[in-house]
């Protein structure tokens, strides 16, 4: 897929097929993250896979808006530790979203959609997940084939107008 395409196709799906997700294209997902940027190369992410169905469930419990994880494929945990320093700690969370806005788009490469949800309950997520005591889930993609509605180019995406948040040179 083009990567305007890509771009243009990714949506929140929260309704998924049966069907699993390969594991080599996991692994490519997987990899997308990895390579994401990351401000001087730092890198404060890992990555924890769940496809076990009974852990899906489990971990649907650890975030207000993560209903979608038990249908899913696949869920992403994505891992960082939790900074004292202000600055460290935004500069991670920005670098976690760019690694998962990455894994979203190589998902939608290959047909995959994706749904992200934040984790609020960490005894949860610690519990599920098994963390080291130093570690903390701060998002969730869950992946899957969509149900009812393949992935394609959104014509008319409900965004505000280009106008109202583009401005040059100057607000």
């Amino acid at each position: 897929m083009e990567t305007w395409n890509a771009i243009t196709s990714r949506r929140n799906v929260r309704e998924y097929t049966d069907e699993p997700i390969p594991r080599d294209d996991l692994d490519r997902i997987l990899e997308a993250a990895r390579r994401a940027p990351s401000s001087k190369n730092w890198q404060p992410w890992d990555f924890v896979v769940v496809t076990d169905r009974g852990r899906l469930d489990e971990l649907a419990a650890a975030g207000e808006y993560a209903a979608h994880v038990p249908g899913s494929a696949a869920t992403i945990a994505l891992v960082m530790r939790d900074y004292d320093d202000p600055v460290e700690r935004e500069t991670a969370r920005f670098d976690l979203g760019q690694a998962m806005l990455s894994m979203m788009l190589a998902a939608v490469d290959l047909g995959i959609g994706s749904g992200h949800a934040t984790v609020m309950d960490q005894g949860v997520a610690r519990r599920v997940l098994g963390l080291p005591a130093d570690r903390f889930c701060a998002y969730l993609v869950a992946l899957g084939y969509p149900a009812g509605r393949p992935l394609k180019p959104v014509r008319n995406p409900a965004r505000r107008a280009f106008e109202d948040v583009v401005h040059r040179g100057r607000w």
